[in-house]
């Protein structure tokens, strides 16, 4: 019953109504106004006023409105570097690829990486995703040749060495020109 009693001065909370209680019954109070009228209110719509103190409906909406104000989100700023951070990253390493290579050759495995190149290729191009750095490692340099030969068929892209202090000599860049 939130502590009220009968005869407590109260005010509306969205209303500029306040008056006394005359009477209560559950979560239903009555109270009288100071014309007169007497108006039916639940108890969670009103704040209890101790006498000599009235408490306006501005400074109650006020604060209602201060509660219900979203707070300020601090706008995250990107460092330069970030913000050239490729968006997509692709690792053709067969042990990503498959849960084993038993039984695969190397050129089944060869195929398999590339097939895999230009899935997420298309699928980045489609999906207008201008970064994408394809992770081959090192090895013998097989796989990174056979993804510059695949990257040359397309028009719309350029391709380089990713960034070395990340992927070291092991990952190729492609940036995706999307007015292409």
């Amino acid at each position: 019953m939130k502590g009220f009693v009968i005869g407590d001065r109260v005010e509306v909370l969205d209303e500029a109504i306040s008056g006394r209680i005359e009477s209560i019954t559950d979560d239903v109070v009555i109270i009288v106004t100071e014309e007169g009228f007497p108006l039916q209110y639940r108890i969670t719509e009103l704040v209890k006023v101790a006498d000599g103190i009235t408490v306006s409906n501005f400074e109650v909406s006020q604060v209602k409105r201060e509660e219900e104000r979203p707070k300020k989100k601090r706008s995250q700023t990107t460092k330069p570097k970030e913000r050239n951070a490729p968006k997509m990253e692709v690792d053709l390493h067969i042990n990503q690829l498959v849960k084993s290579t038993k039984g695969m050759e190397k050129f089944d495995m060869l195929n398999l990486q590339l097939e895999t190149a230009k899935r997420q290729l298309d699928f980045a191009i489609s999906k207008r995703i201008q970064k994408v750095v394809f992770i081959h490692g090192v090895g013998e340099g097989i796989l990174k040749e056979e993804l510059y030969y695949l990257f040359k068929k397309y028009d719309n892209l350029k391709f380089y060495d990713a960034d070395y202090q990340k992927y070291g000599l092991g990952a190729t860049e492609v940036y995706i020109y999307q007015n292409a």
